[in-house]
């Protein structure tokens, strides 16, 4: 379990590296700058949680599956980022100015992509869980 939340923060951090530095050619910037947050390490290791609900929803359209993922991760992104905001006296990251912006915290123009990550996600856990297996039959 400590395997896979470190695998899923990695992983995490660096998809938000690709993510940002792919979009800040849209900003004028040719070296394609990519940045993230250490506090993103343990709040995309939070990804271990949903391997239980993956499992039990497994047998639902792709469409509900990526439907639950998405709630779930903008509930668990507006409550890190209301808490480091507490903690801080600053959330890390800021949509004040995005579309469909709430609390400045999460931004519901992400849907897509959270749908989407989320359905590789369960990829990513059932690869692990097989690269487990293997490993233990050695």
């Amino acid at each position: 379990m400590v395997k896979r939340f470190i695998i899923y923060g990695l992983s995490g951090l660096c998809v938000e590296v690709l993510w940002t530095g792919f979009f800040s050619v849209m900003r004028g910037d040719i070296k394609l700058t990519g940045w993230t947050y250490i506090w993103m390490f343990p709040i995309y290791g939070l990804a271990i949680f949903l391997e239980p609900i993956h499992d039990r929803i497994r047998h639902l359209s792709f469409i509900l599956r990526g439907g639950v993922y998405t709630i779930l991760i903008f509930v668990v992104e507006l409550a890190s980022g209301l808490l480091l905001k507490k903690i801080l006296g600053v959330c890390p990251w800021n949509y004040v100015n995005e579309p469909l912006s709430v609390y400045g915290i999460i931004t519901l123009s992400y849907t897509p992509v959270w749908f989407t990550l989320s359905l590789l996600f369960e990829k990513m856990h059932d690869t692990l869980i097989l690269i487990e297996r293997r490993i233990k039959e050695y």
